[in-house]
């Protein structure tokens, strides 16, 4: 490991404000020989995603690059590193401590925030920074937040999209499909930007799953290029282009889950009749439900007391020893753990509670866009008369003879696209653009930079708002 240039110890504790000017690290923090220096230069738009929230993370350059460089908020090099170098870092109170990760050496660096790129190799102009098991091109800050390290990767939106693509899509998938993810993608990112906070998007189902460049392929790249710069919008305006895995026969309108309906978000019917989660069933036992409804000392029974117009729970009562909970949807397919929320309850004997979901075979399961927000604070009421069909008061001298099964469809929300009806549709001959408009229901295909030089760009109702689409996987 050989520096190639440091400042005096003296320089290296920096009293910086927590965010660096946008203006001074365009210019003064990305390699001259990287994309991201070229995305700058040329307006694309540059995305900030959290792919780190925790106690600590161990940081290294990509085996292709030439070394590592570290900057302060300001932008100035604190130290370059020539070759493969491993740092250590964590958070004390307010600081960022730095240290090599090998103990090979005692010197560390206590910052406010640090910024990390990959200097460019022979092989590739922006290998990327490797953060724990995952590689990332751009750059990255690391600030202290909340007691807890942030990892926020920089990277120009194009770079970024080859890799959510893979990430959310099989890349073996039909071209079609995956310029379709492609077209969404791009559109929920750049929907999703936000000055005001420290990054826009999150690398899992919070936003959209990002792995980094291990998830890049010769397909996504392909489907990247063949669709840039394409966005779906509405009345000339970016809009909120959610997905999901497998809507179980027909899409949801977002009104009917969530507290607004948007007019290109309409109940439509899908074609993922090939989805190994159409149809799924999940016993659920006593433990089980004693995890999920700690409060009430379990479940002895589940009433579906609303449902939307395709057949998901609207409302929810769910009984149990000590009290009932009133619970919606949302919040009953996060404390069971369902795939989604157009599901049914069933008292079977303990026999057939496990009769055999369909099995996934070797094509993986896909995970949607974004997270459950079902974390909304119920009272608990005194215990009312038992549903029809509940379980016997629990005992534990007696085994248990019937069970609880939950019976459902489709994987996600159900709102937007579904990735496997998107599969059907491009296997039978359609183009991404068709199945983009049968999804999202009124939309347009532009370019984002005839849109960005409206003042409509980026405007209306926003992921911005308070989760005003609560939605899940």
């Amino acid at each position: 490991m050989a520096r190639l240039r440091r400042l005096p110890l003296g320089a290296l504790l920096v009293l910086a404000p927590l965010l660096a000017p946008q203006g001074v690290m365009a210019r003064s923090a990305q390699p001259q020989a990287s994309r991201s220096a070229a995305a700058s230069q040329a307006g694309e738009p540059v995305l900030r995603v959290l792919v780190v929230q925790g106690q600590e993370a161990r940081l290294r350059p990509a085996l292709s690059a030439a070394g590592l460089r570290l900057r302060d908020a300001q932008g100035r090099v604190l130290e370059e590193f020539s070759g493969q170098v491993v740092l250590q870092a964590s958070v004390d109170g307010t600081w960022l401590r730095l240290v090599h990760a090998d103990g090979s050496d005692s010197e560390q660096w206590q910052l406010r925030q640090v910024w990390l790129e990959a200097l460019a190799g022979a092989e590739e102009p922006d290998p990327g920074v490797w953060v724990g098991q995952r590689r990332y091109r751009g750059r990255l800050q690391l600030i202290p937040q909340g007691g807890q390290l942030q990892a926020v990767n920089h990277v120009p939106l194009e770079t970024y999209l080859p890799s959510v693509v893979g990430s959310e899509m099989p890349a073996s998938w039909p071209q079609e499909a995956l310029q379709a993810q492609a077209v969404a993608a791009r559109t929920y990112a750049l929907k999703a930007r936000k000055r005001s906070a420290v990054f826009d998007v999150q690398a899992t189902t919070a936003s959209q799953v990002y792995k980094g460049v291990e998830a890049e392929t010769p397909s996504t790249h392909a489907a990247v290029q063949a669709t840039q710069g394409l966005v779906l919008t509405y009345n000339n305006a970016l809009i909120d282009a959610v997905f999901h895995s497998s809507s179980g026969g027909s899409t949801e309108s977002s009104g009917d889950l969530w507290p607004r309906q948007l007019p290109y978000l309409v109940s439509v019917p899908d074609f993922d009749q090939a989805s190994p989660v159409r149809d799924w069933r999940l016993p659920l036992d006593r433990s089980r439900l004693q995890r999920a409804f700690p409060e009430l000392g379990g479940a002895l029974g589940i009433d579906v007391v609303s449902t939307t117009p395709t057949g998901r729970v609207r409302q929810a009562r769910v009984v149990g020893p000590s009290g009932q909970l009133s619970l919606t949807g949302a919040q009953l397919r996060s404390r069971l753990g369902l795939k989604s929320t157009w599901v049914r309850f069933e008292l079977v004997p303990t026999a057939d509670a496990t009769a055999p979901v369909p099995a996934a075979g070797a094509v993986p399961l896909l995970t949607g866009s974004q997270s459950d927000a079902a974390t909304a604070v119920v009272p608990v009421l005194p215990p009312p008369p038992l549903p029809a069909f509940s379980l016997p008061v629990p005992s534990t001298k007696t085994p248990e003879v019937v069970q609880l099964v939950a019976v459902g469809r489709g994987f996600g929300h159900g709102v937007g696209m579904s990735q496997w009806g998107a599969l059907a549709m491009a296997q039978r001959g359609e183009s991404f653009s068709s199945i983009l408009k049968h999804y999202y229901r009124g939309t347009a295909l532009q370019p984002y930079s005839e849109l960005a030089r409206t003042t409509a760009a980026g405007r209306g109702w926003t992921n911005d708002s308070p989760r005003s689409l609560a939605v899940s996987p």
